[in-house]
């Protein structure tokens, strides 16, 4: 760990260096000019990312990723039990750090993965609660991905491969360090000291931008803090105005103890969030496959993991309501995503393939979804209507009350060649033929697109 001297020496030559970019609107550090800036137009095209955790908990992979918080901060007795029963006496989190070897870490393999996924951007983590830093931060000495474990630059080199790919790459960074004794002792002091701020949180977030230049930096750990402590609005207008990045980085909004949902880029709002009607600002749901943990656990159950038709029916409701949507994944401690995980991926990246023209760069439509006993979903693209249905109707037509059809009214289905009948509804609406061809003929297993052209 460099010095309080050093870091502040650190962070001072970062903004200097960086600093003194012209062009465009200046943003000034408070969140009224900062909450004005526009959304990079890439983040709401994109729809689909995933999100990746790892680190040191991927060792013991057991409960979740906060392993160290529940075993050590909250003494809970089912950990120090699993601690006592698989490891050494007097073993410390410390200790796990060696095994976290990713000596199968394959970042090219893992892009063709996200890409075949159909994901536009991915979130790696760089650092989790936990503060051990996946790329060789100057501020965290020895406990970091260079120094101890992997000897390796883990988000320098996935990020490398995603870019072969032209993938989006976003850095998910923890503000906080649950046992770092600089954060504790300015918790103690009512967060009125930023010893910890200024010697490591933020060094590494000017370390990551000019570094790896990322697209979307991914703030979490936000909750205990005022924005007066974390010096969030100072950090992000010098992202705004100053860093390489400028014109292109998106941010959420985890920056401080009440920015959830009400400041910074676009909104997570909260961990798994629906937000049932369509909100005003733009958001993004972000979950797991393994409904139990972000970071992986050796012994889940598959009725733990959501399958492939619940992933494509969140995301169909997200994306309708304005949303993008963010699957994670946690791979092993050696880097190895699971082959469960793998084809949880690919069967998202399959539908996506046929249906993708009604996600991608698509739009909310005046109605989000029918308010009948049909489970469908609506998106548009300009004058395009797309109707995604969740349940295939036994009758083989299926009634959609809330387009209102015309003369010219066409209704095709994404993924089969022939045009489909259909006909007013009595009262409003039309009713559509579905294609009458055996399951093994239909272009996906489940959740289904009609292209509806001339309807208003």
């Amino acid at each position: 760990m460099a010095s309080l001297g050093e870091a502040r020496g650190l962070l001072l030559l970062v903004v200097v260096a960086a600093a003194g970019a012209a062009g465009g609107p200046r943003y000034s550090p408070d969140w009224p000019s900062l909450d004005a800036r526009p959304l990079p137009a890439w983040f709401d095209q994109a729809k689909v990312g995933v999100f990746v955790h790892w680190g040191v908990f991927s060792v013991p992979a057991y409960g979740s990723e906060w392993f160290w918080w529940h075993w050590q901060g909250e003494r809970r007795a089912d950990y120090e039990r699993f601690v006592r029963e698989h490891y050494p006496p007097n073993t410390s989190y410390a200790d796990f750090a060696p095994r976290f070897t990713a000596r199968d870490f394959s970042p090219r393999y893992w892009a063709w993965l996200f890409e075949q996924a159909g994901a536009r951007y991915v979130v790696l983590t760089t650092k989790h609660h936990e503060g051990f830093t996946n790329w060789g931060s100057p501020v965290s000495w020895n406990w970091n991905s260079v120094d101890t474990g992997p000897h390796q630059d883990l988000v320098g080199k996935l990020g490398q491969a995603l870019r072969e790919r032209n993938i989006r790459y976003g850095l998910y960074h923890s503000l906080l360090e649950w046992f770092n004794p600089l954060y504790l002792d300015d918790k103690k002091n009512g967060f009125k000291t930023q010893n910890f701020v200024i010697s490591k949180t933020m060094p590494e977030l000017y370390d990551l931008v000019l570094r790896y230049k990322p697209d979307l930096v991914w703030s979490d750990g936000d909750w205990e803090g005022p924005d007066t402590y974390w010096n969030s609005t100072s950090f992000l207008a010098w992202l705004y105005n100053d860093s390489p990045v400028k014109d292109t980085v998106v941010v959420n909004d985890r920056w401080c103890n009440n920015c959830s949902c009400n400041h910074g880029g676009y909104y997570n709002c909260a961990d798994k969030y629906k937000p049932g009607t369509l909100p005003q600002h733009k958001w993004e749901m972000c979950t797991s496959i393994d409904k139990l943990s972000w970071g992986y656990r050796s012994n889940m159950q598959v009725n733990e993991l959501m399958d492939e038709s619940s992933i494509i029916s969140e995301l169909v409701q997200t994306v309708s309501f304005g949303g993008n949507y963010l699957l994670n994944v946690g791979p092993t401690k050696e880097g190895v995503i699971v082959p469960i995980f793998q084809e949880r991926l690919l069967s998202l990246g399959k539908w996506l393939r046929v249906n993708g023209e009604a996600i991608y760069a698509s739009k909310p439509w005046r109605v989000q979804m029918e308010n009948t006993t049909i489970d469908a979903w609506y998106t548009s693209k300009g004058s395009t209507v797309y109707a995604i249905f969740l349940t295939w109707p036994e009758s083989g037509v299926l009634k959609l009350s809330s387009p209102i059809p015309s003369s010219s009214t066409q209704v095709t289905m994404l993924g089969f060649s022939e045009t489909l009948k259909w006909e007013k509804a009595l009262y409003k609406g039309l009713m559509i033929t579905l294609p009458y061809v055996p399951p093994s003929a239909l272009p996906v297993p489940c959740c289904w697109t009609l292209k509806l052209e001339g309807v208003a």
